[in-house]
């Protein structure tokens, strides 16, 4: 039985802030280091989500701890949103591997960084475990639908920023000064677990 080949699916971005977030990212892509590869960002985005879950548990101890979590979220969003565009630019597509690639390793991020939170008693752990069940279930959907629609799809509204973690980031801001805070960190991490699909992949 012939193999069919490997058909890559049309990409659509609806944020509002997508044409701008495309334009930073490919001019970023055109002054990476030559030595610099796609596989380089995805491990550093990667790793920043590990350090954000981290520093959220930190933060159990030490509030301080949650500016630690914003820093790892940026890098999140830097090493994350950029090794799909560094691909494209530099013409190096692996549409198979890198689709694999950017999804398990959102998948294991996004273990961490609600297990983070769910040790950080700024959220209760079993609404981080729901949040964490409800991602999972979104991404289900979300990397399913290509396969019979051909279109990967971003999703809309406030899920659609740039990176949700830019959310999550700002409901973590205030939790680093009042403890009361909690409340817009639940929010904000419902926002990071709709992020899914909003990036290219190499």
């Amino acid at each position: 039985m012939p193999n069919p080949s490997f058909q890559d699916a049309e990409r659509k971005q609806v944020s509002f802030l997508a044409a701008v977030e495309k334009k930073v990212l490919v001019w970023l892509a055109h002054r990476m280091r030559v030595w610099v590869n796609s596989d380089h960002l995805t491990l550093l985005g990667f790793a920043a989500m590990f350090a954000a879950g981290a520093c959220y548990w930190a933060a159990s101890v030490d509030r301080r701890a949650l500016i630690g979590v914003i820093a790892a979220l940026a890098v999140n969003w830097f090493g994350d949103s950029l090794d799909g565009t560094l691909a494209r630019v530099r013409n190096r597509l692996r549409p198979r591997y890198g689709f694999y690639v950017d999804h398990i390793t959102d998948a294991i991020g996004t273990f961490f960084l609600m297990g983070g939170l769910a040790l950080s008693s700024y959220m209760n752990p079993f609404i981080a475990l729901g949040l964490l069940i409800a991602y999972f279930l979104l991404s289900i959907e979300v990397y399913l639908t290509p396969t019979p629609s051909a279109r990967f799809i971003s999703p809309s509204g406030a899920s659609a920023l740039p990176s949700s973690g830019c959310c999550c980031a700002l409901g973590t801001s205030p939790c680093s000064i009042a403890r009361s805070a909690s409340s817009g960190i639940v929010f904000c991490s419902s926002m990071w677990a709709a992020r899914s699909g909003s990036r290219e992949w190499p």
